[in-house]
């Protein structure tokens, strides 16, 4: 039987006929991400959160019975984002999963339109234009502009009355760095400024290779804000907030978007100096309140932050999370109904998935704008939170209130 076996594969092998197969073909999904160099941290914590959702859905049984292979390639800046598209596209991917950072993710989003393939953005805010969106780019994480309104609302909706401060009595200053990412959110931050009919002292743009904090610090002084929005990364951020602080600003407020106000780091840096301070921004896996979400999606978080802390003994930070809810969306809920793993086939079923709000375990739900509308390719339901620093080193989720730990403190930032 064993000789009549290999004569037979020989045969197979000679025709150019197919042997017996063990199952079907596996999925394959890159995955772009900054692993290593400054954004390595927070690249690298999505980049988990995506493989732990690829692991949840081949635990399951897989997309239809296909196993999810993924091609991970560490891209620390944005020049590398076309090259690796690029190498994704010679191993035949037509699915991305990334980016995590903002100017990573435009470059890339340029390349997969070119090529004709689909990224599917986990956690990136900022912007992307041309043809790309609701056809080759599509955004499950809120966008820097979305994140930049909701931030000026908060401010003037909940937190004012509870200073007792009248609406027309704030001064909102605009800091924002030089880039992709942060001129999307300072967008968001002035049109909803403009649309209010709030008072707009300046904005202050800045290159963050040649920071001159003490005199950022003085134009804002000068402008007569007593609010600041800012959109910033760790370092600037730091040094802007020890500046204000070393010459004196009375603010009502500061509040600021991802990559600083929101970040650890921030608060470790600054200490009592960041008390007071607000940040819009996703939610952490541990700071959500699980009452918010759908039975279901309450369940998929428990499953994953355990799963998560088994592997990387840690906690789901926000990058975590946005990355684990952003694949297992594309996973579980779009791709089973795609006809096939091309881009247009996905991007029509992505444009058809519907998840109500809260059925994601970030409490996101699932609704894509359509092409040729301002919000093409951009989650419509996406979650975000307003994050408070309520002593040193210590942040919670104070708004919504559907997912909100605590109350709102009306704590006035030093001096």
């Amino acid at each position: 039987m064993r000789r009549a076996a290999v004569v037979l594969g020989a045969l197979l092998l000679l025709l150019g006929l197919p042997r017996c197969s063990s199952g079907p073909a596996p999925i394959r999904i890159g995955a772009v991400y900054p692993m290593t160099g400054p954004q390595g941290a927070g690249g690298l914590d999505e980049y988990r959160g995506v493989r732990l959702a690829v692991d949840l859905v081949d635990q399951d049984g897989g997309v239809n019975g296909r196993k999810v292979v993924l091609q991970p390639l560490d891209v620390t800046g944005p020049d590398g984002g076309p090259s690796a598209i690029d190498q994704l596209a010679a191993r035949g991917v037509k699915i991305v999963f990334g980016t995590y950072g903002s100017t990573i993710s435009a470059t890339a989003a340029g390349e997969v339109a070119r090529r004709d393939m689909l990224l599917w953005e986990t956690g990136a805010v900022g912007g992307m234009t041309g043809p790309g969106p609701g056809r080759s780019f599509f955004r499950v994480a809120p966008s820097g502009a979305g994140l930049g309104r909701s931030a000026v609302d908060f401010v003037t909706r909940e937190l004012a009355p509870l200073l007792r401060v009248r609406t027309a009595d704030l001064r909102f200053a605009v800091t924002n760095v030089d880039d992709t990412y942060g001129q999307e959110v300072a967008r968001g931050a002035l049109q909803a400024i403009r649309a209010g009919g709030l008072t707009l002292t300046g904005t202050f743009s800045y290159d963050p290779r040649r920071l001159d904090a003490p005199a950022i610090a003085r134009a804002v002084e000068r402008s007569g804000a007593n609010v600041v929005f800012a959109s910033a990364y760790v370092e600037d951020a730091v040094a802007i907030r020890k500046e204000m602080v070393r010459q004196g600003l009375r603010l009502i407020t500061g509040i600021g978007t991802s990559s600083s106000y929101c970040m650890p780091e921030f608060g470790a840096a600054l200490g009592r100096e960041a008390v007071g301070l607000f940040a819009s921004d996703k939610p952490d896996g541990w700071a959500l309140d699980r009452d918010g979400l759908l039975p279901a999606a309450r369940a998929l978080l428990d499953r994953a932050q355990e799963a998560y802390e088994a592997r990387y003994h840690a906690y789901m930070s926000a990058p975590a999370l946005a990355g684990f809810s952003g694949a297992w969306a594309l996973l579980h809920d779009v791709l089973p109904r795609a006809g096939s793993i091309t881009a247009p086939a996905v991007a029509s079923a992505a444009l058809a998935a519907r998840i109500p709000e809260g059925g994601l375990p970030n409490g996101s739900g699932l609704r894509f704008g359509e092409p040729g509308t301002p919000e093409a390719g951009e989650n419509l339901l996406a979650a975000s939170v307003i994050w408070e620093w309520v002593a040193p080193g210590h942040r919670v989720v104070v708004w919504p209130p559907r997912f909100a730990t605590q109350a709102i403190e009306p704590i006035r930032p030093m001096p």
